[in-house]
């Protein structure tokens, strides 16, 4: 690559430079907070949105990046959960079913995808064909129909939309809808929304302590983890949404805190596909387990796991025995050729927050678990990706009537902000693809069409400007890698637009080098140079 220029794109947010990590630690130290929301998961981030669209003074900072942990770890689904139907939880079903379809048709269309499932019923298998396809259409059925009917299909029928699907002793296959999105795109766009309401978020700050007035926690310590450079912010209310941290976070409110909650580990397999999938498959292990092998990023997703994980949350990895355990169980209902331990580009994992107490992780509640300390400091964690929405809404609730801490005055109560608010860039990704292909045309160096795609399933309407640098400098149009879809206009935008600090920042959550293993040394130098040339 040659020495790269970029071109201003016009007035911050909608496509000018951020602000400067020092021009951010300025104004979280000076500025009076209404909020001080400590992580910036997808749970953090909501809730940042949320108070900010209310009219509250909102800081966000994290540790790491900006869903660095759990929340770009997830199996990538926005669904309704089919199987606590068998729990006979109809009520929650529906509520999730109506976020669902409130995420991926009014707030991020742009973001998410309709998904046709199979759940295939072999001889000897924990669930007979008469009972999925019943349950299969319950399911739809609560959903308003809004993905088609729920039914049942032969296995010769799965099998031309699936080639890799495992058809001995297959019985038949109940079909059913739900969404697919790339989390940690969502969850980006969702930290664009929170800032363009209002609110000052910064990464890679971790808090090294809390801050009190009379007993009461009104701010924090922290230390940019870039250049080492301490400060503090200060709050009238703060929020600790740190995930699997959270009662590390606790603990410095009150050494004494006892245990509010238990971690289960999500493992996930990323592999090269063998043949075009036109539907998922979600394969149930046991009476409560299903494994999952979706078509995501033109790649084959695999997983999950659910075992009780008691270490350090930074210490997590997949291990061999995630490995064996998510092919083995993907074997049930996938040919060989497509698990061939060569094909795997990718390893992730993630800790979901359970509610502390006994039993097997896998049976547990995916419930929201929110706790309030001696110093005042409300703690909130878990819940699920498809109701990241409601869950900021219900936080914002109950920070609102804590007792002792009224919000700045002219908050918008919850109930009157706008019900269904869509994020940056929200467009038809196939008009936002056409207009990239037939604007480029005479413009600039051609672009590919899924180069288009891609841009336009990940960005919206804001691929526009990824298009405009493109333009401007040719360099920046040509491909970061040849055999995958992103340019390196990409890399420029998520310095300049993204909060991207560091490499990983770029090829495993901006971008999807990594999840495809082409983040190579001589890339991720490139990259870094990129980002090492940050406009004053």
């Amino acid at each position: 690559m040659s020495t790269l220029h970029v071109p201003a794109l016009g007035t911050h947010p909608a496509g000018g430079f951020l602000p400067s990590r020092a021009e951010t630690r300025d104004r979280l130290s000076n500025a009076a907070f209404d909020l001080l929301v400590i992580g910036g998961g997808i749970l953090g981030i909501s809730t940042a949105w949320h108070a900010s669209q209310s009219g509250l003074r909102v800081a966000l900072v994290d540790a790491g990046d900006f869903a660095g942990a759990t929340s770009s770890a997830s199996s990538k689904l926005l669904h309704g959960g089919l199987r606590y139907l068998q729990t006979g939880a109809v009520k929650l079903v529906a509520e999730n079913h109506f976020e669902r379809r409130a995420v991926s048709r009014q707030v991020a269309p742009h973001l998410a995808n309709p998904l046709t499932f199979y759940l295939p019923v072999y001889k000897g298998g924990p669930h007979g064909a008469a009972k999925l396809g019943a349950g299969v259409f319950a399911y739809s059925a609560l959903s308003a129909f809004g993905d088609g009917v729920g039914h049942v299909i032969s296995p010769d029928k799965a099998r031309r939309a699936v080639p890799e699907l495992r058809t001995d002793d297959l019985k038949a296959v109940a079909v059913y809808g739900d969404d697919q999105m790339n989390d940690a795109r969502m969850a980006l766009m969702t930290v664009r929304a929170a800032v363009e309401s209002g609110a000052v978020v910064l990464n890679h700050a971790q808090v090294t302590g809390l801050r009190f007035t009379g007993g009461r926690v009104t701010g924090a310590d922290l230390e940019d983890r870039v250049d080492g450079t301490e400060f503090g912010v200060d709050a009238r209310l703060v929020l600790n949404a740190t995930g699997p941290w959270v009662d590390h976070l606790r603990k410095m409110e009150n050494p004494d805190a006892a245990p509010s909650i238990r971690l289960s580990k999500g493992a996930h397999l990323v592999l090269k596909r063998t043949a075009p999938w036109r539907a998922a498959l979600a394969t149930p292990i046991d009476k409560y387990r299903i494994t999952f092998a979706l078509p995501w990023e033109d790649m084959l997703l695999l997983g999950t796991t659910d075992e009780e994980y008691e270490g350090d949350p930074a210490d997590l990895s997949v291990d061999e025995k995630d490995i064996r355990q998510i092919l083995d169980e993907a074997a049930f209902s996938v040919r060989d050729q497509q698990l061939d331990r060569d094909l795997i580009t990718y390893a992730f994992a993630g800790l979901r927050v359970l509610p502390g107490g006994p039993g097997d992780t896998s049976k547990a509640k995916r419930e929201t678990v929110v706790t309030e300390g001696r110093g005042g400091m409300l703690s909130v964690a878990g819940g699920k990706w498809t109701t990241f929405r409601h869950i900021g809404r219900t936080v914002l609730n109950k920070l609102a009537a804590l007792p002792g801490h009224p919000l700045g005055q002219g908050m918008e109560p919850v109930s009157r902000l706008p019900k269904k608010p869509p994020l940056p860039g929200i467009a038809s990704p196939r008009a936002v693809a056409h207009r990239l292909l037939v604007d480029g045309a005479g413009q600039g160096p051609a672009m590919a069409s899924d180069t288009a795609r891609h841009l336009a399933t990940h960005y919206g309407s804001l691929s526009f400007h990824i298009a405009r640098l493109a333009n401007e400098r040719p360099e920046l149009a040509e491909r970061i890698h040849p055999d995958a879809p992103e340019i390196w206009a990409q890399v420029v935008y998520a310095r300049d637009h993204e909060w991207a600090e560091t490499a990983d920042d770029v090829l495993r959550r901006r971008t999807t080098l990594t999840i495809r293993g082409l983040a190579t040394d001589e890339i991720r130098a490139g990259v870094e140079d990129v980002l090492g040339k940050r406009p004053a």
